[in-house]
């Protein structure tokens, strides 16, 4: 990532209101829909040629990176412009390992209750996970998973493949976008709360249909509205990737622990 400010400030450059003469919300939209279409072509082809669909989730990183650079190639900018940089760096360092510390135990709890409410009757278990209630054990099969490797290098993965690209793209580029055409009208400790915020969270939960059409995983709406407040309040994607990268390590580490 780019340095440049100062570490306690978020930096203010980016996108103009109307670049190049295309409104920000137009080109906003025209990006997720194309990423969408994109990846979800190569997930059909993915079904038939193995290669594609052992791939795809390096398929759709490639995607969420060339379309942010396209766009702002085309307007004389580059990628720092949409968050691509690591500063403000202690305020990002503190966001992102922060915000951790506190949501985590909540979700853990709401982990829980969730699996012990839904796993009771046949009814319920359909919103959960394929298999996740036969394995399932409840408290008394509680267990610390082996930390390895392994576990490291999905770590790496989630970064680098998982959550950087998709950062970029639903915050950087797209949230960033929303926010120049539809100003947040008011700002909670520092983020901007409004309508951009709620639509490029949505997007975010429906660009994740594009491969697995499952409404199970429209939840992902909700972190996208962190992801998106901590993008907002330092203009950065640092927080957001380790924030997002470590969330999707502890669910693995969760499904695991039971």
């Amino acid at each position: 990532m780019s340095n440049g400010d100062s570490a306690g400030e978020a930096p203010e450059r980016g996108p103009s209101s109307a670049v190049g003469g295309q409104h920000p919300a137009r080109a906003a939209v025209l990006g997720f829909v194309i990423a969408t279409a994109a990846i979800a072509i190569a997930g059909l082809i993915g079904s038939a040629v193995g290669p594609v669909g052992r791939n795809l989730g390096a398929i759709a990183a490639v995607v969420f990176l060339v379309i942010p650079y396209y766009y702002a190639a085309r307007h004389g900018q580059d990628l720092y412009d949409y968050g691509f940089r690591s500063q403000p760096l202690g305020l990002g360092l503190k966001l992102g390992f922060g915000i951790p510390v506190i949501v985590f135990p909540l979700f853990f709890a709401g982990f829980v209750f969730f699996y012990e409410v839904v796993c009771q009757t046949d009814l319920l278990a359909a919103l959960a996970p394929p298999g996740m209630c036969r394995l399932y054990g409840g408290w008394g099969e509680l267990h610390m998973p082996p930390l390895t490797w392994r576990t490291l290098e999905l770590l790496f993965i989630q970064i680098v493949v998982v959550a950087l690209p998709e950062e970029l793209f639903f915050r950087g580029f797209v949230l960033q976008l929303l926010e120049r055409a539809l100003p947040p009208k008011r700002r909670l400790w520092g983020g901007g709360v409004g309508l951009a915020l709620v639509v490029s969270s949505a997007l975010f939960a429906l660009g994740h249909l594009a491969v697995s059409p499952d409404p199970r995983r429209l939840a992902v709406f909700f972190p996208g509205l962190m992801f998106g407040w901590v993008f907002s309040k330092t203009r950065s994607v640092l927080a957001g990737t380790i924030i997002h990268a470590l969330s999707n390590v502890f669910i693995h580490l969760l499904e695991k622990a039971f």
